[in-house]
């Protein structure tokens, strides 16, 4: 699907959400994999990607770099034996943050490279110090000149690096990296999402040699090629949580095909807790939810396996129309709270307390109101908003949505939803 910049998403709201859905391919498993899929010496083929606004940026961009590309349906071929590194659109690399994935690919490819700082939603500071940090560790070295940033990779070797924080992206960089450097490396404080996992179950897939994926310490010993491979990335964690919030906002039933269930398990236990009822039944989740649920005292997020960061707008919109009061703490960015005011606009109850800390007293409806997405997660969290306010509701910047939702209201309007784009 093409995405327009101009497209707008046109609720309304008050339809009750059934039946059964597959849930999409990773978008945050998807990218890394196609970036480390330059590392390898042969033919990578990735299976089911989404098609979202960021895969179709990421395969630009490493078709920018001399990647030889086929697509078919929603798998891609990709080649990479004859990478060119002379030429990168920048343009590109600030559309999202994912960009930042190439350094560690790129540079077991040649010796250096020039970058742009990272784009991405607008949820906060998210410097890449910690990237470069671990980078240093490992005998890159590094010049930042303004937005440009230049590494050399000559002297560079294995060793340890330690984390300030379980960063996903940079414990998915320096695995890369890694993978092809002579010796033995370690990463402590690594991020344990299951994308990280699934990264090195890619690359090990390829023929590198990871152990202690899925724990806070990750060794890697290099080898000198990867060969090429066929990969399915694991399904989409926070899509997931998406649907089984929207089925809990709405009231009705519906059987969600999501293989991983103890990737989300906190939310399960949440939603449990304010009165759905869940069935786990091997890749089934079936939710029934009558829409008239209770409030839980408090929310707050955190590194996984704590509850997602990326699932904290959703569950902001959800305890906006639950009987009770709930407080809601974000402790991995401190400027996600952006849909506060679009939720305000619509009836919602919402006190900010800080940048990281939001009182919420649920009300028993919302009104439809014209909405502003402003960020991925941020945006999701609106429609779900939208499906259950009374009237029409109209969304304005949907790109920001499609970054990370395969064609959302397709999605939502195979559930019974009366919801379309325009």
């Amino acid at each position: 699907m093409i995405y327009k910049y101009e497209d707008r998403l046109k609720i309304r709201g008050g339809s009750r959400l059934n039946g059964e859905i597959t849930v999409q391919t990773s978008k945050n498993a998807c990218l890394p994999i196609l970036s480390a899929s330059i590392i390898s010496n042969g033919v990578v083929r990735i299976d089911s990607c989404p098609d979202i606004l960021d895969v179709q940026n990421m395969i630009e961009i490493l078709t920018e770099l001399g990647v030889s590309v086929r697509k078919s349906d929603n798998d891609y071929i990709l080649d990479s034996r004859s990478l060119n590194l002379n030429h990168l659109d920048f343009n590109l690399c600030k559309t999202m943050r994912s960009s930042i994935f190439l350094l560690g690919a790129i540079l077991t490819r040649c010796d250096s490279v020039m970058l742009t700082t990272p784009g991405g939603c607008n949820i906060g500071e998210r410097p890449i110090d910690i990237h470069l940090k671990a980078f240093k560790k490992l005998g890159v070295t590094i010049r930042q000149m303004g937005e440009y940033i230049f590494l050399n990779a000559k002297n560079a070797h294995a060793g340890k690096v330690k984390l300030k924080l379980p960063s996903v992206g940079a414990t998915e960089n320096i695995v890369q990296f890694a993978s092809t450097l002579k010796g033995k490396t370690t990463i402590y404080n690594a991020a344990r999402e299951p994308e990280v996992v699934d990264l090195c179950n890619f690359l090990s897939k390829m023929g590198a040699k990871i152990i202690g994926a899925g724990t806070k310490k990750i060794t890697i010993y290099g080898v000198d090629r990867l060969h090429g491979t066929e990969y399915t990335p694991i399904q989409d964690r926070i899509v997931a949580g998406t649907i089984l919030c929207a089925v809990a906002i709405t009231g009705g039933n519906v059987r969600l095909k999501y293989s991983n269930s103890i990737q989300i398990r906190k939310l399960i236990e949440i939603l449990s807790r304010m009165g759905c009822q869940i069935d786990v039944k091997s890749d089934i989740i079936e939710l029934t939810s009558d829409g008239n649920l209770h409030s839980i005292a408090k929310v707050e997020t955190g590194y996984y396996p704590d509850f997602p960061t990326d699932l904290q707008s959703i569950m902001l919109t959800l305890c906006a129309l639950v009987h009770g009061e709930t407080e809601i703490v974000e402790r991995v960015f401190e400027s996600r709270f952006l849909i506060v005011p679009e939720l305000v606009k619509m009836g919602a109850n919402i006190e900010v307390l800080s940048n990281r800390r939001v009182k919420v007293v649920g009300v028993d409806s919302l009104s439809g109101a014209c909405l502003q997405a402003k960020e991925l997660r941020g945006g999701a969290s609106l429609v779900l908003a939208g499906l259950r306010a009374k009237g029409e509701t109209i969304i304005d910047n949907v790109h920001f949505i499609d970054r990370g939702y395969e064609q959302i209201e397709s999605m939502f309007t195979s559930l019974g939803a009366d919801i379309e784009r325009i």
